[in-house]
């Protein structure tokens, strides 16, 4: 509970109606995606960076807890306010398209702003944002950085942090700091750029983000695989990629994925196929999208593939889609808990990566239906059970925990793109050895020496 004279402090800071302690502002900034809900003690809109810089500053001093926060749509609870204090919102003011930049190709933003809004606006003149997370209607850039977020096109044009070119931010202390600049090129001084891209909002708070752009390609053709075992599928997308010809996406569904999907939407998928492929190539010649397509087909038949579709037409193509887009909600239908995880490992072991996610499923008797971005080697994995079965929930847990191990065990990563936060803080001694973890609380340390910013994520303390 904060005391009062902090509240009035606040208020005269951002005005009263940008400062909110009633119940309702505290239910609905309690939770993310993850459906945990930890009541924050207020919530802060901020107005501008220097509101941010002399909240920041007066939290500093008197040793309050701020909780940077976007949209809240993350899957690890990145942004909930998990030992209390205030909820720093950045979607209501801080949300502006500062900038384009046509001769430069960069545009300059607010943290608030929608990832869609960004990519609509620089396509209108011709330009291309790339990254596009799943939440991309609804998450905010800063949420985007701070979980250096990637999405479907990562296969081939990266992830959010190959985009972002510089940053301002707030120290815990109330300094603003700028890292990076407008230039393609800059090895001046540490890459403090880096260090912030993907802190989930331990380090600093972000308020101003440069972010490169490219051309955007003319066209865009869409092709569906299926296949008779994921085996086969993911021989296929390791073996394309290193083809010589680079898809913009490569994402899978395995057959109980195909099979949730079919029985909500009955979309007349292939049920018995082991997995299905889905890709797009890009470009700006109707004949070099050809050529990759052929390319691709060449590579799926030669691994098992059974029937290769090319879409005709955008509703075509959106109908190919339309499977991935909407696999997430229909895994349903094997239970009320998911644990979704989004494991990465080198594209080459993803065979063995998804016999060892099987293999537990089995051991366990649990569903745990596989998605992805395997054009990238992240896979997402939802060990699916009862949740209102505590017994069911505990070998969920036992589960996820020997799907990291396989996961690192085959060189991987915890995490391709939700981040750490809270869900996965438990198991990131699983992941790093302690001289890596002791320099992760160094850093942290260093920027936030009061241990007031997001404190108790990534599995820091």
């Amino acid at each position: 509970m904060l005391d009062s004279k902090h509240i009035k402090h606040f208020e005269k800071l951002v005005g009263t109606e940008n400062m909110y302690s009633d119940k309702a502002h505290l239910i609905a900034y309690s939770y993310d995606a993850t459906r945990e809900k930890y009541e924050p003690d207020a919530v802060l809109f901020p107005r501008t960076e220097e509101d941010i810089s002399e909240v920041l500053k007066y939290c500093n001093e008197h040793s309050i807890v701020i909780v940077p926060r976007g949209a809240g749509s993350g899957f690890t609870g990145g942004a909930l306010p998990s030992t209390g204090g205030i909820v720093l919102a950045l979607e209501k003011h801080m949300n502006k398209i500062l900038e384009i930049d046509m001769e430069n190709m960069v545009a300059i933003v607010q943290p608030g702003v929608i990832n869609m809004d960004l990519q609509k606006a620089v396509e209108a003149v011709g330009l291309f944002y790339p990254p596009d997370p799943a939440s991309q209607e609804y998450s905010t850039i800063g949420g985007n950085v701070a979980e250096n977020a990637g999405g479907m096109r990562a296969a081939k044009y990266g992830i959010t942090k190959d985009f972002v070119m510089a940053l301002r931010a707030v120290l815990p202390n109330g300094e603003v700091i700028r890292s990076g600049k407008r230039t393609i090129k800059d090895v001046a001084g540490y890459n403090i750029t880096g260090i912030l891209i993907a802190s989930e909002g331990t380090l600093a708070v972000t308020s101003e983000i440069t972010l490169k752009l490219i051309p955007k390609p003319k066209l865009v053709k869409t092709a569906m695989g299926v296949f008779n075992s994921v085996n086969s599928a993911m021989e296929a997308v390791y073996k394309t990629m290193a083809s010589g010809v680079v898809p913009v996406a490569m994402e899978f569904l395995d057959n109980l994925t195909i099979r949730a999907v079919e029985q909500t939407f009955n979309k007349g998928l292939p049920i018995e196929a082991g997995a299905i492929l889905v890709t797009d190539v890009d470009g700006n010649l109707e004949n070099d999208l050809d050529f990759q397509l052929a390319q691709i087909e060449k590579v799926f038949r030669e691994n098992g593939c059974s029937e290769f579709k090319i879409a005709k037409d955008e509703a075509e193509s959106a109908d190919l889609w339309f499977a991935r887009r909407n696999a997430s909600p229909a895994l349903s239908v094997y239970g009320s808990k998911k644990l979704n995880e989004d494991v990465t490992v080198p594209r080459s072991v993803l065979p063995e990566l998804l016999e060892k996610f099987y293999a537990i499923a089995e051991k366990y008797d649990i569903n745990i239906p596989c998605f992805g971005h395997t054009g990238d080697g992240n896979v997402h994995t939802n060990v699916m059970v009862d949740g209102s079965d505590p017994e069911q929930v505990k070998i969920a847990y036992k589960a996820i925990e020997e799907v990291f191990q396989a996961t690192i065990d085959l060189g991987g990563t915890l995490s391709g793109e939700h981040g750490i936060g809270i869900a996965k803080a438990p198991y990131m001694k699983m992941a790093f050895s302690e001289a890596e973890l002791t320099l992760f609380q160094t850093i942290k340390q260093a920027f936030d020496p009061n241990n007031i910013l997001n404190p108790k994520k990534m599995g820091l303390e």
